[in-house]
């Protein structure tokens, strides 16, 4: 059968350091959406598509009374914890369980490149009210320690070689049509982002990631073996203190060009 991103996050095993090591940027991302659009109030009713661990849902909550996320992954929503406004569904960004033009607002953080855009469109057009949009955002990790360039190359030459990117979609929009539904490109705006991590809390956070997720839960290599290699190598970049990382995260505001 082939591979499919839903196999990497199906797992109980993934879900569990998904929640434990990721980080929780998603904060003042919300903070930057709620300034470029300027709200007064908060939305009435807003859905976070590819939720995973509720992380994005808490963060969404800030602009929206209520928030519904969802997830293909059943490991991933029992991960998610309950808080008075979300509630969570079973779901597939391709397939909707929601009827027409409920929702004010539709995010999608950190799960475009793993869907099928153009189903998706299809049914974000479908439940959201008209002249709504979608917004989705990333936090895309650049590979870099800030102060020492060296961690660059073990990222390179030792990481990725280890656990090279798996197969999936594109995270970048047009700035014309999407197709389908004729969404368009709104706004786009990108902000660095630099992130603190013990060694502990680093190697928790690598072994969320796609590149490593693709080879535990498909049975490749074990996660004790991997944590053990993460944890050798990264040693040295850190010497017991705590390092910045450099990321990026770019938010893309997507209007349906009526």
């Amino acid at each position: 059968m082939k591979e499919t991103y839903k196999d990497y996050f199906s797992q109980k095993t993934a879900a569990e350091r998904y929640a434990k090591g990721r980080p929780r940027f998603h904060f003042p991302v919300i903070e930057r959406i709620k300034k470029y659009l300027a709200l007064d109030e908060p939305f009435a009713l807003a859905l976070d598509v590819g939720c995973g661990t509720g992380l994005s849902s808490a963060a969404l909550k800030e602009i929206a009374e209520r928030v519904v996320g969802v997830d293909v992954s059943a490991a991933m929503l029992r991960q998610a914890p309950a808080a008075s406004g979300i509630e969570y569904a079973l779901a597939s960004a391709e397939n909707l369980p929601f009827g027409a033009a409920e929702f004010d607002l539709v995010t999608i953080s950190q799960a475009i490149h793993w869907i099928d855009k153009q189903r998706f469109y299809a049914e974000a057009d479908r439940v959201l009210k008209p002249g709504a949009l979608v917004v989705a955002y990333d936090n895309l990790f650049q590979g870099e320690m800030l102060g020492n360039s060296e961690f660059k190359d073990w990222y390179q030459t030792r990481f990725l070689r280890e656990f090279p990117v798996p197969p999936r979609g594109a995270r970048a929009f047009s700035s014309a049509s999407e197709n389908a539904r004729d969404f368009v490109l709104l706004h786009e705006e990108s902000n660095e982002n630099a992130l603190e991590f013990s060694a502990r809390e680093f190697v928790d956070y690598l072994v969320t990631i796609s590149n490593v997720i693709a080879k535990v839960e498909n049975g490749a290599r074990p996660i004790a073996e991997i944590d053990e290699w993460l944890t050798n190598g990264i040693a040295p970049f850190f010497n017991g203190s705590r390092r910045k990382f450099l990321f990026i995260s770019p938010i893309w505001f997507l209007r349906r060009n009526y």
